[in-house]
This record gives C-alpha cells, sequence and structure tokens, in this order.
C-alpha cells in the first residue's frame, strides 16, 4: 500500500530546509531583493543545494548524489513554497537534474556529458535550466519545435518565458536536427547566445527569452532517448509543481489564521465571526485534499508507478487552483494591509498565479485526465 504519511528523515529534512529559509529568506530580505531586480540569493541557494544537500536528493550515490527521491524533494518545494523563496530549485534540481537522470548513462556508467553535468549540479556547483516554456506541459506528445540543430551541431531558434534561464549556468535544450529531436548542453557563457530578462508577474522566479543563433552546443541525447526524457522532465516538473503549491497555500492559510486571532473588531477577535470561521474551515479541507493528492502524485514518480500520469494531472489540476483561492483569501481578509507592498501576501498570490499557468493550466490537466481514464467529453 502506498504510504502518504512523512517519514522521519522527510520531517528532518523538512525541519532543515525551514529553518534555512527562516534564517536566510525572510519576507522582508526577499520583498528587498525583489526592489533590485534580482531576487535570486546566490549564497542561500550554495547553501541549501550543496550545503543542505537539496539538489542532489534525486540523483543516485554512483552519480554523485544522495540517492533519496522525489519524495524528498517534493518535501524541499513545499517549503520553498511556504517561503516564496527565489532559487532556481524548479529549473536545475527538479527539470534539468530529471531530463538527465533520464538518459541512459546518466548514472554516472559512462562518464559522458549528461554524467558530468548531472554530477555538477548534484553537488551544487553549478545549476542548468531546461530551455522549454515556462507553460509547456506533459503529454501533448510534441517535441518543441523552436529550436534547430544544424550537422554541425550548432542551434539557432528562440525560446521564450524560460524559468531560472538567467540563473543558470548551463542550459539544456531542446532541439529538432537532420536526424531527428535531441536534447543539448548550451554554456550560457557561449557566443551567439542570449538570455533577455523578461517582466514577470511572479517577481520571485524569474523568466527569460533564450535565443541562439548558430551557438555551439554538446549533443547529450538523441531521437531515441530524448523525447523520453523530456516528457520525464515535464511530468515530474508538474507533479512536484503541486506541491510547492501545497507549500504556497499552507502558509497563506497559517498567515490568516494567525492575523484573525490578533486583529481585533467591534471588541471581538475577527476569526471569532461565524462566517470567517466558515470560509477558513473550507479552506482547510481543500488544504488537506490538496496534500494527498501531491503526496501520491509524488510517490508514483518516485516509485515508477504506472499511475503517475493520472496522479500527475488530479494533483496538477487541484493544486493549481488551490494555491490561488488560499493566496486570493489570505490578500482579503488581511483587509487593509493585505494590499500594500510591505505586507508579503502579494509575494504568495504571485507566484500561485504564476505557478497556475506553468507546466499546464488546471484546465488543461483536467482534460488529459479525462483522456487518462476515457472519461468521455460532454455531448451538446
Amino acid at each position: 500500500m502506498t504510504d502518504l504519511l512523512y517519514s522521519e528523515i522527510e520531517e528532518e529534512l523538512r525541519a532543515s530546509v525551514r529553518a534555512l529559509l527562516a534564517d536566510r529568506c525572510p519576507p522582508e530580505k526577499t520583498l528587498a531583493r525583489c526592489e533590485t531586480g534580482e531576487p535570486y540569493d546566490r549564497a542561500l541557494w550554495q547553501t541549501l543545494a550543496r550545503d543542505l544537500g537539496a539538489a542532489s536528493l534525486a540523483v543516485p550515490e554512483e552519480a554523485g548524489g544522495a540517492g533519496a527521491s522525489v519524495r524528498e524533494v517534493a518535501v524541499v518545494l513545499e517549503e520553498l513554497g511556504r517561503a516564496a523563496a527565489p532559487t532556481p530549485y524548479l529549473g536545475s534540481a527538479v527539470l534539468a537534474t530529471t531530463a538527465l537522470l533520464a538518459l541512459e548513462g546518466a548514472d554516472g556508467g559512462d562518464g559522458g556529458e549528461a554524467s558530468k553535468l548531472l554530477a555538477s549540479l548534484a553537488a551544487g556547483e553549478r545549476t542548468a535550466a531546461l530551455a522549454v516554456p515556462l507553460s509547456a506541459m506533459p503529454g501533448t506528445g510534441a517535441f518543441p519545435p523552436a529550436v534547430r540543430a544544424d550537422s554541425a551541431g550548432t542551434l539557432t531558434g528562440t525560446v521564450t518565458s524560460v524559468a531560472d534561464a538567467a540563473a543558470a549556468d548551463a542550459l539544456i535544450v531542446p532541439a529538432e536536427g537532420r536526424d531527428g529531436p535531441g536534447l543539448y548542453a548550451v554554456e550560457t557563457t557561449a557566443a551567439a547566445l542570449a538570455v533577455v530578462p523578461r517582466t514577470s508577474l511572479d517577481l520571485t522566479r524569474p523568466v527569460a527569452d533564450v535565443t541562439l543563433t548558430g551557438t555551439a552546443a554538446r549533443r547529450l541525447a538523441g531521437a531515441g532517448q530524448a523525447p523520453a526524457a523530456l516528457e520525464r522532465a515535464l511530468l515530474t516538473g508538474a507533479g512536484l509543481l503541486a506541491s510547492e503549491q501545497l507549500g504556497i497555500a499552507e502558509w497563506c492559510l497559517t498567515a490568516t489564521v494567525a492575523y484573525l486571532k490578533d486583529r481585533r473588531q467591534f471588541g471581538r477577535q475577527l476569526g471569532s465571526f461565524q462566517a470567517l470561521k466558515h470560509r477558513l474551515a473550507d479552506l482547510w479541507l481543500e488544504v488537506v485534499g490538496a496534500r494527498a493528492a501531491a503526496r501520491y502524485a509524488a510517490d508514483t514518480l518516485a516509485t515508477g508507478d504506472p499511475d503517475a500520469p493520472v496522479a500527475v494531472a488530479v494533483a496538477a489540476s487541484h493544486c493549481g487552483e488551490l494555491a490561488v483561492r488560499a493566496a486570493e483569501e489570505c490578500v482579503q481578509l488581511h483587509g487593509g494591509i493585505g494590499m500594500t507592498w510591505e505586507h508579503p501576501a502579494h509575494l504568495y498570490l504571485k507566484r500561485a498565479k504564476a505557478d497556475q499557468i506553468a507546466l499546464g493550466t488546471p484546465d488543461r490537466h483536467r482534460a488529459a485526465l479525462a483522456a487518462l481514464v476515457d472519461l468521455p467529453a460532454p455531448v451538446g
């Protein structure tokens, strides 16, 4: 039977990550960094990725990793969502790392390019981003056509809205060549490469357009592996993003309950009004359901369960909407202060809204779920 409870190791990992983020990433510091236009705290990332080993959790020990699983990665994402932490964890430790893990020989057995890059990511020495639009969704069956590879192995094309590209040392680029689709590694210091930041609703997860104009690249995989590796990365990313959305919702609920216990009006605690109690009780029930959905998605991905696409579609569709609703309730029930820049509620609302369209919207995941379980479309 699937055990959705957190293990002792997972709870210890949570405590470590939460303590680090409470000390190094309080809301006021995040707001201050967002005002500078450079939200990433590289020192925090180094501590999280290298010292705590969060970047290596899903990587096997023989490849230089911790040999844990994506269940532990999901716990880290919950805490990053709870703190609205500006780190490239989704782009590097989830999307890029999963794509490399899915390649044959990425377990360190052949010393190939994928293995070398994977080892550096696991050690926290480098970061990478998967060069696909943040809105890319698993299960479409189509390989991205934006970039072309020529016979000399150089890449040409533009990929828009790539998450964490501005903080990456390397890009993993899906490209079509004469012999079919492939995955290529590109150094962000390469000539003929432009990474142009774009204005993002979520100030804590910048996106950028990546333009390649005959850029030198190293081929990681060809047509036999690239589509499956990309699909695995997108499926894992969508499933684990639900854990980040769960963390957002939990923070919003906890912060709102605390505020309503403290704030008084008409001589009473605001939280004592029955209408507000009902709203918070409904939200709590939704959070409990979201936790079950997110945990099940993470577990199926960790165990290679064939039910993973269904679990991911359920988690992504439910958690995506819940995070937005929880953030909206947080802003509204905080009253006037919830609308100010100084209060962190807007960081969570913006992260929730951006996450809602990342790696597939809830509507698209529901449509995918209907197809996966053979649910016929409504007639008329």
